[in-house]
């Protein structure tokens, strides 16, 4: 992907997007069921798409929610659901939307107090919270976002009563129901009106940000980072938790200087992505540069996207850490500092850095290398058997300080505090901690290719199976295994994996653009890396011809 020339640079006028327009098409745009791209399509964090493309319109979020009320009905979901949204336009939009059918179709919906915006992990943990002791009557949530995607998108997540994301069964299901219902111009959707809705008793407002921010001394050494007096600095990325930071401050007495926490679907405080697109994704130097310009005040800084289920970590000395480098120095602190069972696995996808396997090795942990998708997790920290769960892309939870479940979806606000709670305990800058881990296990080089390709070939991916593929060596070093399916659950990955004793390479088509990924590391040297990469273009484009 070529680099905008003004990547980094703060947005202008004519970066922004039109926030009327935006929403207008939401309500006015009509939808062809017949055309793939206006139908309903859940990837690995749901339906995603924008308005103006007629991928995410009212009918979409109609089509979507009685889909989702009929879902509960045959899975016997009968407790509350609890539904956020986080600050993006269009989720404005498609929560006064669901919330219409939901309360039409009598679920009883917990809402944030205050009208207030919530977080993703938030919905999760108070999922988890309401079903604790429960067998039925059992709560599910949606969190309407499109995560870090641009203001123009627009996003529908649904996490059912284990509290992370949706499998793969249950979204193909909601999916199927969906485009039925838009295929038959939304006969069968019951909906009363937004002011309806607003007044129904079965309209509960509940107060999850403080409960939440209450609750933060369970998973977190809070006491630790106040004692220090840690300089802390947030990016709150105009947020669903902006409003979270000052408090989380002044309920712990932490020194925290909070940035960007007004909300506006503009997002016009944003610098500029590699691609000169806005985009919230905290794990991108480019998107993170107005927090790393003010990197030497604090002793640490981190960043959040607009759900919240992200985290971006900055060093003083460093800058932004790469998200494969925090998630090992994550991972071997919490392996040093909290009691859990020693039967619980660490969780990683299985594109994420083989650091964190020589890890994970070294405290004689179970790992369980799943496929890319959060939802693989949500189980398993559900049950207590994964203690931690990562995945390249800056996103991961772990249990609390008693090893019980906390989330099971992403919590980008805990992986925050945690990298603040190293700091005051190790008295080490976190980029200096990763060196070490480099100097103990060996140093990595990572790397992410993005491959430009056609709808054709990225579907021949599933095609690809280990045992029919001749490849006895990779950059010079002999191949010791071939994968098609994850390791921890023997799930399909989309794609397909190679080994060798020094390093690896993952390929796996994107699930929204025409390209695919490459991702590659080594354990020798930065030319052993591009050896790697170069090879590994050259197999996967043979594989796909």
């Amino acid at each position: 992907m070529a680099m905008h020339d003004r990547a980094g640079h703060p947005a202008l006028p004519e970066d922004l997007t039109n926030v009327a327009r935006l929403v207008s098409a939401y309500f006015v745009n009509e939808v062809d069921p017949r055309q793939r791209a206006q139908q309903v399509q859940f990837g690995t964090s749901g339906h995603r798409g924008c308005s103006l493309t007629h991928s995410f319109n009212e009918a979409h979020i109609l089509a979507i929610s009685q889909a989702l009320v009929a879902y509960r009905e045959e899975q016997g979901i009968t407790g509350p659901l609890m539904l956020g949204r986080d600050t993006h336009a269009l989720s404005e939009a498609a929560y006064m939307t669901a919330l219409e059918v939901f309360i039409g179709n009598g679920i009883e919906v917990h809402a944030q107090s205050d009208d207030g915006y919530t977080p993703t992990p938030v919905i999760s943990h108070a999922i988890l919270r309401y079903n604790q002791g429960r067998s039925d009557g059992l709560a599910d949530g949606v969190v309407i976002t499109p995560s870090h995607n641009p203001p123009t998108d627009g996003g529908f997540k649904y996490n059912p009563p284990h509290g992370g994301p949706a499998d793969s069964n249950a979204t193909k299901t909601i999916e199927k129901y969906a485009n039925a219902l838009l295929s038959s111009d939304l006969l069968g959707v019951n909906a009363v009106s937004y002011g309806e809705a607003r007044a129904s008793h079965l309209c509960k407002q509940v107060d999850w940000r403080a409960s939440y921010i209450d609750a933060l001394e369970q998973v977190i050494d809070m006491q630790a980072i106040r004692k220090e007096q840690l300089r802390i600095g947030v990016d709150a990325m105009g947020g669903a938790g902006a409003s979270y930071w000052n408090l989380i401050a002044e309920r712990y007495q932490l020194d925290i200087d909070v940035y960007h926490d007004e909300v506006d679907p503009s997002f016009r405080f944003m610098t500029l992505d590699r691609d000169g697109k806005i985009r919230m994704d905290c794990s991108s130097p480019y998107a993170m540069a107005s927090l790393l310009q003010l990197k030497d005040k604090y002793q640490v800084a981190v960043g959040n996207d607009p759900d919240y289920d992200r985290h971006g970590i900055v060093s003083p000395k460093h800058g932004l850490l790469n998200p494969n480098h925090f998630l090992a120095v994550a991972i071997d602190y919490l392996c040093r500092h909290r009691q859990w069972p020693a039967s619980a696995a660490i969780g990683k996808t299985l594109v994420s850095s083989a650091m964190i396997d020589r890890v994970v090795q070294s405290h004689d942990r179970e790992l369980q290398e799943m496929p890319v998708g959060f939802k693989w997790f949500a189980q398993g920290l559900h049950e207590g058997a994964i203690a931690f769960a990562g995945e390249e892309s800056a996103g991961a939870t772990f249990l609390d300080r008693d090893g019980q479940p906390w989330s099971t979806d992403k919590d980008g606000i805990i992986m925050a505090l945690l990298a603040a709670e190293i700091v005051a305990v190790t008295g080490q800058d976190l980029g200096d901690y990763y060196l070490e881990l480099c100097a103990r296990h060996g140093t990595s080089y990572y790397r992410r290719l993005d491959v430009a390709s056609s709808a054709e070939q990225n579907q021949a991916f599933a095609g690809i199976r280990g045992y029919k593929l001749k490849l006895s060596e990779l950059a010079g070093d002999p191949v010791q295994e071939i994968m098609t399916k994850a390791p921890g659950n023997g799930a399909l990955i989309g794609g397909v994996k190679v080994t060798t004793a020094n390093g690896w390479f993952a390929a796996r088509p994107s699930g929204t653009e025409p390209i695919y990924k490459i991702y590659c590391e080594s354990f020798v040297s930065e030319e052993h890396l591009q050896q790697l990469a170069t090879e590994a273009q050259q197999h996967v484009n043979e594989w796909l011809a």
